[in-house]
């Protein structure tokens, strides 16, 4: 009789497994969205293209992008997760959307509901930026000023309300440490950042990197790094830590590429093989370069470990701020 058992379970395993070894097999055979959690134009969107198309050579089927920007990264979480777990539905954002939000405000997810695929670089930690033209040529310059002009503008790539990101947490540090007050505009990507300062409609934003290329062409001037070392990119710009304010550098926001939880291993394997390959092609890397981004680039199990190291250290942090829901 034991025999026999050990044969119908088995058999019985075999059954069981055959459609999801199927599913994974086929996949995938239709078309691949990636929904992208800023605007058209931000840092995350140019990267989210670069990694569609190659995407599509890879994978053998079209990869669409489509930008669903809001909420600091919430709204498309959300579509992300509104969706089924079957692979074919991809979400390019940041950590902040999975570790930050969920935590201060009300979402229709849990972070519990996505899986980490792969990360392949991260946002800048944030800095002054403010248009070439303007009379700041220094950050005392700015302090000076912001001191005698209280309420000065100044726009980020989502945030809003509690600081959630290390770019309105910068701020933030600036403010306390200085005897300043600002007002946050948040937007829906760094894109439509750059564009509120250079039409001059605030007064400065902290960056997250789709700035560099503007700072490099000289239609931005970058003030002082919300980091506790200089970028080789811009080694003549100090730190707040160089400017006399404590500042302790929060986890990088990773950018990532994730899927809703319940997606079939196997489909979760194919979609991280087909990234990592790409994202370590010489062609994604010069993208990257060329954006001032670094790269960083992370399996599913270190992302996903990853993940709850940064969620657990915003917790600490935002229990420490009083700010926890």
């Amino acid at each position: 009789m034991i025999p026999q058992l050990k044969e119908f379970t088995i058999i019985g395993l075999t059954l069981i497994l055959a459609p999801v070894v199927s599913i994974a097999q086929d996949y995938p055979n239709k078309p691949i969205t990636f929904y992208v959690s800023y605007a058209a134009g931000a840092t995350t969107d140019i990267t989210a293209r670069a990694l569609a198309r190659a995407a599509e050579g890879l994978l053998g089927v079209p990869v669409t992008v489509d930008n669903k920007g809001g909420g600091g990264g919430t709204v498309a979480a959300g579509l992300l997760v509104s969706k089924k777990p079957d692979g074919y539905t991809v979400l390019i954002g940041a950590t902040s959307a999975i570790t930050t939000r969920p935590a201060l405000m009300k979402v229709s997810y849990k972070p519990s509901d996505i899986v980490g695929v792969i990360q392949y670089s991260y946002f800048h930690n944030g800095s002054v930026v403010v248009p070439a033209d303007s009379p700041w040529k220094t950050i005392e310059d700015f302090i000076e000023y912001a001191k005698k002009n209280p309420g000065m503008s100044y726009a980020t790539a989502g945030g809003g309300g509690v600081a959630t990101t290390s770019q309105q947490m910068g701020v933030e540090a600036l403010k306390r440490c200085k005897g300043l007050d600002f007002k946050h505009v948040p937007t829906k990507g760094g894109t439509e950042a750059n564009t509120m300062l250079m039409g001059k409609h605030v007064n400065f934003t902290s960056g997250s990197g789709s700035h560099n290329p503007l700072v490099v062409d000289g239609i931005f001037r970058q003030l002082v790094l919300f980091q506790t070392v200089r970028d080789n990119n811009f080694p003549e710009v100090r730190t707040l830590k160089e400017i006399g304010c404590d500042w302790e550098n929060p986890p990088h926001s990773g950018m990532i590429a994730t899927v809703r939880t319940g997606t079939p291993p196997a489909i979760v394997k194919k979609l991280e093989d087909a990234f990592m390959k790409i994202a370590q092609s010489g062609e994604f890397r010069a993208m990257l370069k060329q954006n001032y981004l670094p790269f960083e680039l992370k399996d599913s199990k270190t992302l996903n470990r990853d993940l709850a190291l940064e969620t657990a250290w915003y917790k600490d942090y935002f229990t420490k701020t009083g700010d926890l829901k």
